[in-house]
C-alpha cells in the first residue's frame, strides 16, 4: 500500500513508520517544513493548505496529528492549540480526499478515550454515549470532522487511544523518573480507572485498522487488562523494583497542573477493546505486568 502519514514525528508515528515499511509499504510524510527527504510532502493544515498532488493515488492515510495534551498547564492559548491542531489536520485531509478523483481506501484517523469523559467504574465500549468537559469535546469534534471522509465514500477508522506507554515519550516517560528515584506513588485517590495500551499494540492496532476491510467506525485502542491508578503505581514500582507509597493529593495535582489534573490525570475511563477483539486482534501485551516487564528490558 501507498500510505500518507500526518503526524509522523510523533511517538506513534515514529514507532509505526519502520514497521509499515518492513511490511512492504510505501510511506509519504505530511512535514510543515520545507521538505528535505524525498518521502516528505509539505502542509500547514492551519491553512487548510495541501496539494491534491501530495495524496493523488495513495492507498490510506493515516493522521495522528495534534498536540500533546499533558505537554504543559492548560491555559486558553493551549487549549486552543489542542483543539485546532486536531481539527485543522482532520479537516484539510477530508476536504482534499473528498475532491480526489481516485480517492484512498482508509482514513485511518486518531482520537482518545478522553472522548468518554470521567466515568468513574462505568464499563465503555466503542457503543457508550461521549462524556462532557474539554477532551471529550475535543475529541468528538475531532471524529466529527473524520466522519467526513465517510460520506465520501471512504472507510473511515477513528481509534480512542488510552495511555500510551512507552520509554520513549508520553506519560510514562515523564512519570520514570520520579520512579526510579522512590518517589513514585498514587495520584489523588488512586481509584480512577487508568485505560492503557503498550506502544507496540498501539502499532498494531493502527496496522490492523490499515488491512482489515470490517474495522469501520470507532475502535478502543486500549489493552484488555485495565487497572487502577493505585495497581498501576504500585506494578511500575515492582517492575522498577523501587517503592511507590508517596501518594500525590489531587489538590496538588490542581494547584499545579490545573484543568488538566481533572481530565487528564484525575478522571476515570474503564474503556474496553470491544472491537479489536471481536476483530481478532492478538495483543502483545494484553496484561499490565507483561507490558512494564518489557519496558524494563529496553
Amino acid at each position: 500500500m501507498k500510505i500518507v502519514i500526518a503526524g509522523s514525528s510523533g511517538l506513534v508515528g515514529s514507532a509505526l513508520i519502520p514497521v509499515l515499511r518492513s511490511q512492504g509499504h510505501e510511506i509519504l510524510r505530511l512535514v510543515r517544513s520545507e521538505p528535505k527527504a524525498s518521502d516528505e510532502i509539505q502542509w500547514n493544515p492551519a491553512r487548510r493548505e495541501l496539494g491534491l498532488s501530495g495524496i493523488e493515488g495513495v492507498d490510506a492515510i493515516v493522521n495522528l496529528a495534534g498536540e500533546n495534551v499533558s505537554a504543559g498547564r492548560w491555559t486558553a492559548a493551549r487549549q486552543e492549540r489542542i483543539r485546532t491542531s486536531r481539527v485543522d489536520a482532520t479537516a484539510t485531509l477530508v476536504g482534499l480526499l473528498a475532491s480526489l478523483g481516485r480517492k484512498p481506501t482508509v482514513l485511518v484517523n486518531a482520537s482518545a478515550v478522553g472522548f468518554y469523559g470521567d466515568r468513574g467504574a462505568e464499563i465503555l465500549t466503542e457503543e457508550s454515549e461521549p462524556g462532557r468537559g474539554f477532551l471529550a469535546g475535543v475529541c468528538q469534534e475531532w471524529e466529527n470532522q473524520a466522519e467526513g471522509a465517510g460520506r465520501a465514500g471512504v472507510r473511515t477508522v477513528r481509534l480512542r487511544f488510552g495511555v500510551i506507554l512507552s520509554p520513549k515519550g508520553g506519560a510514562l516517560a515523564k512519570m520514570l523518573p520520579v520512579f526510579r528515584l522512590g518517589l513514585g506513588g498514587r495520584l489523588g485517590s488512586g481509584q480512577q480507572w487508568m485505560s492503557w495500551v503498550s506502544l507496540d499494540d498501539a502499532v498494531g492496532a493502527i496496522g490492523h485498522a490499515l488491512v482489515n476491510p470490517a474495522c469501520s467506525g470507532p475502535v478502543n485502542v486500549v489493552a484488555p487488562g485495565g487497572v487502577t491508578n493505585a495497581e498501576f503505581t504500585t506494578r511500575l514500582g515492582r517492575a522498577l523494583r523501587r517503592p511507590a507509597v508517596l501518594p500525590v493529593p489531587a489538590m496538588v495535582l490542581r494547584a499545579v497542573f490545573g484543568r488538566m489534573a481533572d481530565e487528564a490525570l484525575l478522571a476515570s475511563t474503564r474503556v474496553v477493546p470491544r472491537v479489536l477483539e471481536r476483530g481478532g486482534f492478538a495483543f502483545q501485551h494484553p496484561e499490565l505486568a507483561m507490558a512494564l516487564d518489557d519496558l524494563r528490558a529496553e
